[in-house]
């Protein structure tokens, strides 16, 4: 081996000591630098919010139907926090105009569609079968599909109740009632009503007026000064805004608040509220859709039971007896002990529509175009 092959062997040994040493003293500070890092991105970052809207039928100032859906949608909101986002449109027609927002509701990136109002129904079957992706729900309705759902609540409990004071606070045995529209969920509303009276008041008997609309207040107002005039001194409604009370009211008569608590509009004419809670039905479905549990074709329908429905702000002025015997309805629908749809029950004509002892199924209950004995006049032509 000459000289100059050693001293080049020694300085290649030399320098990769060196480059090795430096290696290791990079590796060092990397790992002391690392450390931050890592525990930066143990952070997981935040899903997106669930999108959600609703397409209301009426204002959300009316006081009672759409009030109270809107209610529930903040309920919503207190309950679900960053992890939803939800938005709505009010003063929606039940005419093609629904489409055109159910659609772009789709389009908007929501992921869950709530229809509140009974002719949204065909709209939002369509939308529904060009927008897989979207979870639909269609309030009041009997259509569903793979991603749409039906819902509704026992409004017929709430209407029984009011139907009980009703029955003990008349003095003409005349009960007036402001129809909308002539659908079985509406015409099932008046004759329990007209049942929860009688069982107060066997005496009693109803008038209805229809004025084919959920929401007008100038019709309603109309409807029920004819009632009035027609001798009838407690009021009953299947509208959405507070004009029936009012109206009762200024006649000094007494009416119920309907969907939601009415008493502030019109305290002393007000006997009580038969008012719908959605909120529960809405955190559930809410819930099952981040929990990826959602499933279509499923119809729900909610009552006391599930604290979908109650009578409340009952007026001092209702009897004790009255009111405890209110309180004892209310727990018997609770906990299954009392049917409303009870047989006997007679048709307007006298004959059975439901023989002794026997009870109304839902098919029973949700195909009702009938009136019952002591509700005057014909029923509408269905419009269902």
């Amino acid at each position: 081996m000459t000289i100059t092959t050693k001293r080049s062997l020694l300085e290649l040994a030399s320098w990769s000591a060196i480059a090795a040493a430096a290696a290791l003293a990079g590796c060092g500070k990397k790992e002391e630098a690392a450390a931050p890092q890592a525990a930066a991105s143990a952070e997981p970052a935040k899903p997106a919010p669930l999108k959600i809207a609703f397409a209301y039928v009426g204002p959300v100032g009316d006081g009672g139907w759409t009030f109270a859906h809107d209610n529930a949608r903040k309920a919503l909101e207190g309950e679900f926090g960053e992890r939803i986002a939800t938005s709505f449109v009010e003063k929606v027609p039940e005419s093609a105009d629904a489409e055109r927002v159910f659609r772009d509701f789709a389009g908007q990136g929501h992921k869950l569609v709530f229809g509140t109002t009974f002719g949204y129904m065909e709209a939002m079957l369509k939308v529904a079968a060009d927008s897989a992706e979207v979870k639909f729900e269609h309030a009041t309705g009997y259509k569903t599909a793979a991603n749409m759902n039906t819902y509704d609540s026992r409004t017929y409990e709430g209407a029984y109740m009011a139907g009980v004071i009703a029955g003990k606070m008349t003095k003409s045995n005349t009960l007036g009632i402001v129809g909308s529209i002539p659908i079985p969920e509406v015409i099932r509303n008046i004759n329990s009503f007209t049942l929860g009276a009688q069982s107060s008041n066997p005496k009693v008997r109803t008038k209805v007026v229809w004025v084919n609309e959920w929401f007008n207040p100038p019709k309603e107002t109309e409807a029920a000064q004819s009632l009035i005039n027609g001798g009838a001194d407690v009021l009953f409604q299947n509208t959405d805004s507070s004009a029936v009370l009012q109206t009762a009211a200024k006649n000094k008569k007494y009416a119920f608040g309907w969907d939601s608590d009415m008493t502030t509009y019109a305290r002393e004419a007000h006997l009580a509220s038969s008012v719908i809670n959605w909120a529960p039905y809405y955190i559930k479905t809410t819930r099952d859709a981040l929990d990826g549990k959602w499933a279509g074709n499923q119809r729900s329908w909610w009552g006391v039971k599930e604290g979908a429905i109650d009578i409340v702000s009952i007026n001092d002025k209702v009897p004790a007896d009255t009111k405890e015997k209110v309180a004892k309805v209310k727990a018997g629908l609770a906990d299954g002990s009392f049917v409303i749809w009870k047989g006997p029950i007679l048709g307007q004509d006298g004959k059975p529509v439901l023989k002794k002892d026997e009870v109304a199924d839902d098919k029973f209950l949700g195909g009702i175009s009938f009136y019952v004995k002591g509700v005057e006049g014909k029923v509408p032509n269905d419009k269902k």
